[in-house]
């Protein structure tokens, strides 16, 4: 593979240690503590003497391969970078995780320090303290009985002690533990050749060089922030300004503010960021920003809507924001992460699809202005020499292009497995076509699309589809309905899954209500809103419907909604409710939902979609 460094280098370890060599002073981040002002900066040399300091004492502490939990506040960026690197210095398996928020995110580092069977955890003098007495009493605990190391106490003068391990390209760099936004998190061993030929597809697919410029706030525990923000600047020689995602959240501005400030080229979120600027920046505010610099506004982690890109593009195309600059890419932990992204040259293609072929995981393209189509995003294509299949998940067969199927991924940069779970690897990781036993192993993404043109389009999770009428439908869509069709409701907040009633499967909406709203909604309004919104845009009818407080919605680190979660809190009554109705055991039949719709006004409503096209697939279901 083509590189962008021009010395050897079996893993990223090399390639720092030569950037400190050959350019010490340059910058390798700037860590703003407030979101604003207050900068912390690392060189590259000062990074490197960090990180051998670290190294020298995993050394005669652990053992190389052994591994080590790192834990450290959100507002530790630098601290966690260091003891990350130190990890890959002195051979040892690095684990990231997201520091202790709660009692549920404490029991999920125990379940990854026991799953990971760490030796050793990494920490800072703030947090060490507490994470002896949360994951003391951890019932494993004591038989693990991990080392504990304070980096922030580690000094410097260590690193004369460091000595370089031979780091191999096919060993293990790090466990990345996936998000579980599908199910329990599982470690995902990443390789340093895996980490390598992630990088370069990132470096040729964004268009980066030495003149790139990173801005980031994603939590650097997970992959997007990790690969993306921490270890891509290292590969490239380059800066990237962090502030912590609290400082993001606190006050959103402060992402455009540093883009403006610092003159980025490169910076990104999942979808819902570019949602929430749009309501949250004001048109005062507007005036003090210059994005004339942002080259690369790369989108993914969860669904990209065309609405939320559209809206961005035209409220900021007064600060110099291009929507040429708009980057919807695809990737997934088991992949390292990037999997697919577009041309950076080229403004994202959207294509207009059928929504009732959709639903039979059909492709139909139709003319934008049609009432019956839905939009979908391009999330790109390969790079280097990766591979796609679009393959039907029960036969194991490619589909033919008019076909939706599971995206199945080939390519060097796929991790090695899960950790300690060779039945679940040998099912996701080492996938085969059927009858076609001269292919590459493949990962099995669990993701459905289709690809048209040599562009990958996704159309939702292979395991999230809601099956009603006989009918598949993306639970992503009928939350899309829901976040518009009432301003108490609150965008990327809400989930849709079913549940079993008397043997058939009835849709939930369980849905945040904005903070500004949480004392003012009539839950009469909001309930008959998305109801409506759902049985005229999906043709469905809505079982219970649950109104939850703000920031209640059980989550993933990086913002993606944990269905199965939401589903099993659900059943056992355990949310934060606001409010809640249900339907009660009416039957789910087309003649008792027609029959509800009593009101005149209601009746109305539902001729005047039918003249408009609007039901056309109710028809079909009557008449086929």
């Amino acid at each position: 593979m083509t590189s962008s460094f021009n010395f050897p280098a079996n893993s990223i370890a090399d390639i720092l240690q030569q950037r400190a060599i050959a350019n010490p002073q340059a910058l390798a981040y700037i860590f703003l503590e407030d979101g604003e002002n207050k900068e912390q900066k690392l060189t590259y040399q000062e990074l490197d003497a960090q990180a051998k300091a670290i190294g020298s004492q995993l050394q005669v502490t652990v053992q190389p391969g052994d591994r080590a939990l790192l834990i450290y506040p959100y507002a530790a960026v630098l601290d966690f970078i260091a003891a990350f690197m130190g990890c890959l210095y002195a051979g040892v398996v690095a684990v990231p995780c997201h520091p202790p928020m709660n009692s549920l995110t404490s029991s999920e580092i125990g379940s990854r320090l026991i799953d990971a069977e760490a030796a050793i955890i990494l920490s800072n003098t703030k947090l060490l303290s507490k994470l002896k007495t949360q994951l003391g009493k951890l019932p494993k605990f004591e038989q693990l009985n991990p080392n504990w190391l304070d980096t922030s106490k580690v000094n410097l003068d260590a690193q004369q002690n460091y000595h370089k391990p031979d780091l191999k390209s096919e060993k293990l760099a790090f466990l990345q533990y996936t998000s579980g936004s599908t199910g329990e998190p599982k470690g995902v061993m990443i390789s340093h050749a895996c980490l390598l030929q992630n990088q370069e597809m990132l470096k040729l697919a964004f268009g980066h060089n030495q003149n790139s410029v990173g801005v980031g706030w994603l939590p650097i525990f997970h992959d997007m922030g990790l690969i993306g923000n921490v270890i891509q600047p290292i590969y490239l020689g380059i800066t990237c300004v962090l502030m912590s995602p609290i400082s993001f959240v606190q006050k959103p501005l402060r992402w455009l503010q540093a883009i403006s400030k610092y003159q980025a080229t490169t910076s990104g979120a999942p979808n819902f960021a570019y949602e929430l600027l749009c309501d949250r920046v004001k048109d005062s505010q507007l005036k003090q920003l210059d994005l004339s610099s942002w080259q690369i506004a790369f989108c993914g982690a969860e669904p990209v809507q065309a609405a939320t890109l559209n809206r961005f593009a035209q409220k900021f195309a007064v600060c110099g924001f291009q929507p040429s600059a708009f980057y919807p890419c695809y990737g997934m932990a088991e992949a390292t992460l990037m999997i697919t992204g577009g041309d950076y040259q080229q403004p994202p293609l959207v294509k207009y699809l059928d929504k009732a072929a959709l639903e039979k995981n059909q492709v139909i393209f139709r003319d934008r202005n049609s009432a019956t189509t839905t939009a979908l995003i391009s999330a790109g294509h390969t790079w280097l020499d990766g591979k796609l299949e679009i393959v039907n998940p029960e036969t194991q067969q490619q589909c033919q292009p008019n076909q939706i199927g599971e995206i199945w991924f080939s390519s060097p940069s796929v991790g090695l497995g899960y950790w300690h779970k060779p039945e679940l690897t040998k099912a996701t990781f080492q996938a085969k076509l059927k009858q076609q036993s001269d292919q590459p192993h493949f990962l099995r993404t669990g993701d459905l699309g289709f690809i048209a043109g040599q562009e990958l389009f996704i159309t939702g999770r292979l395991h999230d589809v809601l099956v009603l009428w006989g009918l598949n439908y993306y639970p992503q869509q009928i939350e899309q309905t829901v976040a518009d069709c009432h301003p108490a409701l609150k965008a990327n907040h809400g989930t849709a899954f079913t549940i079993k009633v008397k043997d058939q499967n009835r849709l939930i909406i369980v849905q945040e209500i904005e903070r500004t709203h949480r004392k003012s909604f009539v839950i009469e309004d909001v309930v008959e809103a998305i109801r409506w919104a759902i049985f005229q845009q999906q043709f469905l009818d809505v079982y219970a419907i649950v109104l939850l407080k703000p920031g209640s919605l059980p989550k993933t680190s990086s913002g993606k909604v944990q269905r199965s979660k939401c589903q099993a809190m659900y059943l056992a009554g355990d949310q934060e409710m606001l409010a809640q109705w249900s339907a009660g055991s009416e039957a789910n039949d087309m003649t008792t939902l027609m029959a509800r719709y009593t009101n005149p006004l209601t009746y109305m409503k539902i001729l005047l979609a039918v003249l408009q096209g609007k039901l056309r697939r109710l028809l079909y279901l009557i008449w086929s």
